[in-house]
């Protein structure tokens, strides 16, 4: 468990204790408390000294939830979501917040560098902690625009797919573009939620407290760009890949139907010959009494009709 608290001095604690959240609170400043990977005792002291809701307290506890929003009076609760660099294996960070004018508290399970790069910008300026919709505004901007690089980086992977495809097309490529679209799946299911989810900020259905019409404003833009990674998306970057593999395999498998039908092409007289001589004639039998006649008839006679058939299969242009 990490626990960092950050208020308008820019004071970080690495352990943040029952009696200095109640001083925090008491004072009526605001400060920004961020628990990663909460233990029990973390969630005892948002259930004992922040009093939550008790549903607020059992979605914040539950991982793996749609982006919401709920007004519970006092405070807000938020579920959002960010995007993960790798080694990250979903490229998705889940953000519980509780949010009200006096405080801004975040609850993840995993590494999110947009709530690690925004409290070391407000720890590097001491005494500029902005008032608090502007630190929510800044949190969930932050980590709306951190799907771009994620977009980017499956962007360049996917060119470089396609390449390795052209060169030489192989299972592998097939279970990666498998393993990316399921990827980017999970990520259409929270992009879209969380776009209406920013959508009701400034459209009226949810009001965060200290919001005003400029706040209004700033969270427009935020949807706006969620607007840009959903159609991003939706654009199914996977399905230019799916289709050079798919073509790549149907052209190497024209090429070795085509080469199986000259074979076959070029060992149809001889099927012939043999077939014929192969019949149980008397004649046959008594014709072939020497050595030459064996030669011609069995190996110059199938290697001439051969020849021939391939001479007019070039001369007529048909492989």
């Amino acid at each position: 468990m990490t626990a960092t608290l950050l208020d308008r001095d820019g004071e970080k604690k690495a352990k943040v204790d029952r009696a200095t959240i109640e001083s925090r609170l008491s004072s009526g400043d605001f400060f920004w408390l961020d628990l990663e990977n909460p233990d029990e005792d973390d969630f005892a002291l948002l259930r004992d000294v922040f009093h939550f809701h008790p549903l607020a307290l059992e979605d914040s506890e539950q991982f793996g939830q749609r982006p919401k929003i709920e007004d519970y009076g006092s405070f807000v609760f938020l579920v959002v979501y960010g995007a993960a660099p790798p080694p990250d294996v979903d490229r998705l960070v889940e953000l519980h917040c509780f949010y009200s004018e006096s405080y801004l508290v975040t609850v993840r399970r995993e590494h999110a560098p947009s709530c690690e790069e925004l409290r070391k910008r407000y720890t590097r300026q001491p005494g500029q902690l902005e008032r608090p919709i502007v630190v929510v505004y800044r949190l969930l901007d932050s980590l709306s625009d951190s799907f771009f690089p994620a977009l980017e980086d499956y962007d360049e992977r996917i060119d470089a797919i396609e390449d390795a495809i052209f060169i030489d097309p192989k299972d592998e490529h097939l279970q990666e573009i498998v393993r990316m679209k399921r990827s980017l799946n999970r990520l259409r299911r929270v992009v879209g939620p969380q776009r209406d989810v920013i959508g009701q900020l400034f459209g009226g259905i949810a009001t965060l407290p200290g919001s005003d019409a400029e706040a209004e404003r700033y969270f427009r833009d935020i949807f706006d760009h969620l607007i840009r990674v959903a159609d991003l998306i939706d654009k199914d970057l996977l399905t230019g890949a799916m289709d050079v593999y798919l073509s790549m395999v149907s052209n190497r498998l024209n090429l070795v139907v085509e080469k199986l039908t000259v074979l076959s092409t070029v060992l149809l007289p001889l099927i012939v010959i043999t077939g014929f001589f192969g019949q149980n004639f008397g004649w046959l039998v008594r014709h072939i009494d020497s050595l030459a006649a064996f030669v011609l008839l069995a190996l110059v006679l199938p290697i001439a009709g051969a020849s021939l058939l391939i001479y007019y299969i070039r001369r007529q242009r048909l492989f």
